[in-house]
C-alpha cells in the first residue's frame, strides 16, 4: 500500500510513496504527530535526479527491518530539496557546521521542536565505507534521545543561536572600488586550472558565473588573462563528456579535473547559466563555437524540458535502469550498426570511441585533448590528416551521424524527468532565451522566452504573490526570494528583447512585494523567505552564490537595474548596503559570489541607458533596436518609446520623456551619468557610442 506521499506532486516525494517506511511530508500534520507523541523527527531531504538518493532509498527505505526501526522510534518527513529549500538550506547549514562537509541525500535529526541534534549525508545499511551504518544509528540515536532528552535540548539551543548568528550582516562600511574586482580575479587566476580549464581539482564543476564575471572584468580591463581563463574553460568543457555531443546541454559536474567523466544528471539551472556564458563568449570573440554550443544546449531545452503551456521542467535524472549513464555510454560496434564502416570509423576517431572504452568498458563521447590542436576547429584539420578526407566532407560525415545516432539513443529508455515547474530556475532560463533572441535574432527564442514568462504569470502567481513549483495543474509553496529575484530579472530581459512594456510593469510590480516581503528593514539585506511565511527555527539569508545564484545576489543586481529604469534612488541604496556589506568577501572568497560580482561591477559601471524612439514596425526602427543588442555591454539597459505618445511609460521610465524623434526618423539615444550623447538615426553610430 502507498504512504502519504502518493499524494504529492514532487517526483521525488512520488518516488518513495511505495517505502515501507511511514512518510510524512513537511508540514503540521508530521509536526504535531511529534509533539504529540514525543518523538524525534528523521528528516530526509534529496532530489528526484540525486544518484546516492536512489542508492539509499533501494538499500534502506525499501528494507522492511530499516523501515520498522524507523517507524517505531521515529516521525519520518521526506522533503525534495528543489520545493523547499528553506528547509534545505537551514539544515544543511547544521549538516555542514557540525561535520564539515554536506551534500545528498541529507539526513537530519530533530527535536518535536525542529530543533537539529545530529545529522549527515548519506548512510549505508550496514558499516562501510568508513561510515556508520543506517541501522545502527537509527537504534543509537533513538536511544539518546530517549535517555538524554533533555541534554539534546539545552545543546540544540546552542546550535540555534548558531545558526542565527549566520544570517546577520555586518556592519556595511567598506568602499566599493574597482580594486575590489582586481582582487576577485588574482583570487581566481590562483585556483584556475590552465591545462583543463575551470577551478581546482576533480570533482569540477562548471563555475559558469566566476566566467561570466572574468568576461566582464576582461571588458573593464581588456586584461588578456581574464579572456583566457574564459576561453579555456569554454573549450574543454565543451570538448569533454561532460557535454552531451549528441543531444546538446551539460551534465551536473565532472567526476575528474578533465572534464571526461560527468555526473550524469541535467539540471535546468546548469544548461540556463552556461547558455548565457557561451552566448556572451560569442559576442566578445565571433567565435561560432561558441555560439554552435549555444544553439545545441537551447535546442535541448526546447525538445526535452519545454512545458507543452510554456514553462521549462526542472532535471533529466543521472540513472536508467538503475546505471549511471547508462543512456549515453557507447561501444565502436553500436555505432557501426547504426553508420556503417566508414562513417563509423571517423566518427569514432573524432569522439575517441575505443574497443576497451573510458568507462566500465563503454565510451562517453568528448573530443580527445591530447591531440595537440587548439580544439577551436574541432580536430577537423588532424581528423582530415587521418582519414584523407576533405574537412567539408568531415563536417557532414559528423553532422549527419549525430542525427542519426541521437535516433538510435532516443529509442533506448530514457532518463526520469523531473517535470515539476520551478519559478525560480524557470527565470534562469528565460533569460538565456531572451539574450539569444535578441542577439541572434531568432523569433524561436524570443517565443520560448515569452510563452515561459506568460505561464509563470498565470501558473504560478496567486494575486501579487508567486508560488514556487507548479505539476499537474497544482501550483503551490509560497515563493522564496530567489523565485521573485529571478523572475524579475527574468522579465527585465524579456522586456529588452521585446520592448513590451507590460513585461517592465510586472517587474515593478514584482520588485515591490519582493522589497516588502524580504527586505529585512532592521538590519538590510534580504531574508531568504518572506515575512508571511510559515516560522521555522531560523528566519535566515543566504549569501553565496552556488549552484545557482543566490536571490540576494540576483535581487541585488535587479534593484540596479530598476534604480535605473524606474528612477528609484531607494533600491540603488539598499543595493549598495548589500554590496558594501559583502565587500571583503567578495574580494577574499570570489568563487563564492561569482553573480554579485556580476552586481558589483554593474555598480562600477559605466552604466548605460539606451532610449530609443520610432514606430515598431519600421524597419530602420529595428536597426536600431538590433544595433542596441548586437555587442557585448552587460551593464547597459533598453527602454523604449513609440512614437505616438505613452502617456504610462513616461510615467514608469521618466527619462523616456523628454526622448523625441530626430527630424522625424527614428532616433537612439545612449546616456550615462544623467548626460546623453548625440541622438543618432545610425545603427553603426549608436554602437560605436555604446561600446566606446
Amino acid at each position: 500500500m502507498p504512504n502519504r506521499l502518493i499524494h504529492e506532486t514532487s517526483p521525488y516525494l512520488q518516488q518513495h510513496a511505495y517505502n515501507p517506511v511511514e512518510w510524512y511530508s513537511w508540514g503540521e500534520e508530521a509536526l504535531r504527530t511529534a509533539r504529540e507523541e514525543d518523538k524525534p523527527i528523521l528528516l530526509s531531504i534529496g532530489y528526484s535526479a540525486c544518484h546516492w538518493c536512489h542508492v539509499m532509498e533501494h538499500e534502506s527505505f525499501e528494507d522492511g527491518q530499516i523501515a520498522a526501526i524507523m517507524n517505531r522510534y521515529f516521525v519520518n518527513i521526506k522533503v525534495d530539496r528543489e520545493e523547499r529549500p528553506d528547509l534545505d538550506a537551514i539544515y544543511m547549514n547544521y549538516v555542514q557546521l557540525t561535520t564539515g562537509s554536506g551534500g545528498w541525500p541529507m539526513t537530519v535529526f530533530l527535536t518535536p521542536q525542529q530543533a537539529p541534534f545530529y545529522g549527515g549525508t548519506y548512510f549505508p545499511p550496514d558499516d562501510r565505507y568508513g561510515r556508520p551504518g543506517f541501522r545502527r544509528i537509527l537504534e543509537a540515536v533513538a536511544q539518546t534521545y530517549k535517555e538524554r532528552k533533555e541534554e539534546l535540548a539545552k545543546d540544540a539551543q546552542a546550535v540555534l543561536r548558531e545558526l542565527s548568528q549566520m544570517a546577520r550582516m555586518p556592519e556595511a562600511h567598506d568602499m566599493l572600488t574597482p580594486r575590489l574586482e582586481d582582487a576577485a580575479f588574482e583570487n581566481l587566476a590562483q585556483r584556475f586550472d590552465r591545462f583543463h580549464g575551470g577551478f581546482g581539482t576533480a570533482p569540477k564543476f562548471p563555475a559558469s558565473m566566476d566566467l561570466a564575471f572574468l568576461l566582464r572584468y576582461h571588458r573593464r580591463t581588456r586584461h588578456p588573462a581574464a579572456l583566457e581563463m574564459v576561453e579555456v574553460s569554454l573549450k574543454k568543457m565543451a570538448q569533454g563528456g561532460v557535454y552531451d555531443h549528441l543531444g546538446g546541454g551539460f551534465h551536473r559536474y565532472s567526476v575528474d579535473e578533465r572534464w571526461l567523466v560527468p555526473h550524469f544528471e541535467k539540471m535546468l539551472y546548469d544548461n540556463a547559466l552556461l547558455a548565457r556564458l557561451y552566448l556572451e563568449a560569442y559576442q566578445v570573440t565571433g567565435n561560432s563555437f561558441y555560439r554552435q554550443v549555444l544553439e545545441e544546449t537551447l535546442e535541448f531545452v526546447l525538445r526535452e524540458m519545454t512545458h507543452p503551456e510554456g514553462g521549462f521542467y526542472s532535471t533529466l535524472d543521472a540513472d536508467v535502469e538503475g546505471e549511471e549513464g547508462k543512456v549515453y555510454l557507447w561501444t565502436p560496434q553500436e555505432i557501426k550498426a547504426v553508420l556503417g564502416e566508414e562513417d563509423a570509423r571517423v566518427f569514432c576517431l573524432y569522439y575517441d570511441v575505443t574497443e576497451g572504452g573510458n568507462f566500465e568498458g563503454k565510451n562517453i563521447l568528448h573530443v580527445d585533448p591530447g591531440r595537440g590542436t587548439s580544439g577551436v576547429d574541432h580536430d577537423l584539420a588532424w581528423l582530415a590528416q587521418q582519414t584523407g578526407k576533405q574537412e567539408a566532407e568531415l563536417e557532414e560525415i559528423l553532422r549527419r551521424s549525430k542525427v542519426l545516432l541521437l535516433q538510435e539513443r532516443d529509442r533506448r529508455p530514457r532518463p526520469g524527468r523531473d517535470e515539476k515547474v520551478l519559478t525560480a530556475w524557470n527565470g534562469l532560463m528565460i533569460v538565456a532565451f531572451a539574450e539569444s533572441a535578441s542577439v541572434l535574432r531568432s523569433e524561436i527564442y524570443l517565443d520560448s522566452a515569452r510563452r515561459a514568462a506568460e505561464f509563470l504569470l498565470a501558473r504560478a502567481r496567486e494575486g501579487d504573490r508567486l508560488l514556487r513549483t507548479y505539476k499537474d495543474g497544482q501550483a503551490k509553496l509560497n515563493a522564496y526570494l530567489e523565485d521573485y529575484a529571478n523572475l524579475i530579472e527574468a522579465l527585465l530581459h524579456l522586456y529588452q528583447a521585446t520592448l513590451e512594456p507590460r513585461w517592465l510593469r510586472e517587474a515593478d510590480r514584482l520588485s515591490r512585494v519582493m522589497v516588502d516581503q524580504f527586505w529585512d528593514q532592521d538590519e538590510g539585506g534580504f531574508f531568504f523567505t518572506g515575512k508571511d511565511h510559515e516560522n521555522l527555527i531560523v528566519r535566515h539569508k543566504e549569501f553565496y552564490d552556488n549552484a545557482t545564484p543566490s536571490g540576494t545576489s540576483v535581487a541585488t543586481l535587479d534593484l540596479l537595474k530598476l534604480a535605473l529604469y524606474l528612477d528609484r534612488p531607494d533600491y540603488r541604496q539598499r543595493a549598495e548596503k548589500v554590496l558594501r556589506t559583502l565587500a571583503q568577501a567578495l574580494a577574499k572568497f570570489p568563487a563564492g559570489f561569482g553573480y554579485m560580482l556580476q552586481a558589483l561591477d554593474f555598480h562600477l559601471g559605466p552604466q548605460r541607458e539606451v532610449a530609443i524612439v520610432g514606430d515598431r514596425g519600421q524597419p530602420a526602427t529595428r536597426a536600431l533596436i538590433e544595433a542596441a543588442a548586437a555587442d557585448y555591454f552587460p551593464n547597459k539597459i533598453v527602454a523604449f518609446k513609440d512614437r505616438d505618445p505613452e502617456p504610462e511609460m513616461d510615467v514608469l521610465v521618466p527619462w523616456l520623456k523628454a526622448k523625441v524623434l530626430l527630424a522625424g526618423h527614428p532616433t537612439g539615444y545612449v546616456c550615462q551619468d544623467f548626460a546623453c550623447q548625440q541622438p543618432t538615426s545610425d545603427p553603426a553610430t549608436l554602437r560605436h557610442q555604446l561600446t566606446a
